[in-house]
């Protein structure tokens, strides 16, 4: 459906896995697409697939945690296009270079995924959000997790991120539903993605699995926590997305919604 013909989005983190997803179904439903990544190369390549679907794509470099970075996307994006209809705030860390490989977070695991999954989203908010309040028009749609939802033993400071992105979004909700700008949050489960590859991994090396794949790991993981019995995709990720950037949901917002599977149910 064409639902977002003529809408310009935005999607931060949109190189690989879900912001990549987000990126395609939006391109899909007729939205064009800025492609926003710190790795420039792989925006190129997302911006490269969305232009197969017939849509304008612009691939642009931005560092998250870096306010002048997100101001720079914004005035890009604005003097480039003229406008923006959507932002998707994506880009999300697990925690510093070579979490992974750690049993337990590092303070420099802490500082990363609060500046990369809270800051982020404040900061390219923050970029955007006099433009979208002139305009009195806007869908805002961040990206949190169910790991958001309850504390986690050993990735305490990821679900700690993820909680706060939730309540960030509330208060942006608040703040701009006098300018008619929605804001809501999804909480998506287990997806094989880049990052949950190295979820994968940790967990695998911290349990002292020698026989398992990292694959394997997470298909014994979805298999008894999941009801639905089934992994979540980017591309739900970016159907529910589509959905909360349409008219069809006008009126929702501060919301967080889980799509995993059943794994958490509130």
């Amino acid at each position: 459906m064409p639902e977002l013909d003529d809408q310009i989005a935005v999607v931060t983190g949109a190189g690989s896995g879900i912001g990549q997803g987000i990126a395609l179904v939006l391109a899909q439903r007729g939205a064009d697409i800025v492609v926003s990544d710190i790795d420039i190369a792989a925006a190129e390549a997302v911006a490269d697939e969305v232009r197969s679907f017939g849509k304008n794509a612009l691939a642009v470099q931005s560092d998250v945690t870096d306010r002048e970075s997100t101001d720079a996307l914004a005035s890009t994006v604005i003097t480039d296009l003229g406008r923006i209809d959507i932002l998707v705030n994506n880009a999300g860390v697990g925690g510093a270079p070579g979490w992974w490989q750690r049993s337990s977070p590092s303070p420099e695991d802490w500082e990363a995924t609060y500046d990369v999954n809270v800051i982020g989203i404040v900061n390219t908010t923050s970029s955007f959000q006099d433009h979208l309040s002139e305009r009195r028009s806007g869908r805002i749609i961040n990206i949190a997790s169910g790991a958001g939802r309850r504390g986690t033993g050993g990735f305490a400071h990821y679900s700690a991120s993820k909680a706060a992105a939730i309540n960030v979004s509330q208060g942006f909700a608040l703040k701009l539903a006098e300018f008619n700008i929605n804001v809501n949050c999804i909480c998506p489960g287990l997806l094989w993605t880049p990052l949950w590859e190295k979820i994968a991994e940790r967990d695998r090396i911290k349990s002292g699995e020698t026989v398992l794949t990292g694959r394997q790991v997470f298909d014994q993981r979805l298999e008894t926590s999941t009801p639905l019995g089934r992994e979540q995709t980017p591309e739900d990720v970016g159907k529910l997305a589509a959905f909360l950037a349409s008219d069809r949901s006008k009126n929702i917002t501060g919301q967080s919604i889980n799509l995993n599977g059943g794994s958490y149910m509130n």
